[in-house]
């Protein structure tokens, strides 16, 4: 039976359950799971704004997730740069990238390559994102913090 390498790329940021959740339900699914943590120049250019973490940190965090066998840093938005450097058998999404272009891309590309793409339910009350917005809000006009957290 061949061996089963998932991956499991994210930004990580502001570390919650909904990222625990796709790499729990990914590990189910593969015999070696590597997450690929995504530069911070990847989240600033698909996202418009820099992680709060800083990759060194992002990647420890998840280094250190028991389900994660390896970390790689994601330094490209082509995914197959990727799948060329690891090999990978599945890849990993949150189900907010299915029907999406971008979830279209991905299906398209990795078909012509055998690696399937499996979804799993996003965690929709929690996202790094509402976290931000929450932080936003919280720490007042008046700090520094707002700055930090706003990218």
């Amino acid at each position: 039976m061949a061996i089963r390498i998932g991956y499991a790329p994210g930004a990580y940021d502001l570390f919650h359950v909904g990222h625990l959740n796709i790499l729990r339900q990914a590990k189910a699914r593969c015999d070696f799971l590597v997450a690929g943590v995504v530069t911070d120049e990847i989240c600033a250019l698909t996202k418009g704004r820099l992680p709060v973490i800083p990759l060194p940190e992002r990647m420890e965090i998840v280094r250190n997730i028991s389900y994660v066998d390896e970390v790689y840093a994601e330094r490209t938005t082509e995914k197959l740069d990727s799948w060329r450097d690891l090999g990978f058998t599945h890849l990993f999404k949150g189900d907010d990238w299915r029907g999406t272009p971008k979830g279209l891309k991905l299906e398209s590309d990795f078909a012509s390559v055998g690696v399937e793409i499996v979804y799993f339910p996003y965690t929709v009350h929690t996202s790094s994102s509402m976290l931000r917005r929450v932080l936003n809000a919280t720490a007042g006009p008046d700090t520094d913090e707002l700055a930090v957290i706003s990218g």
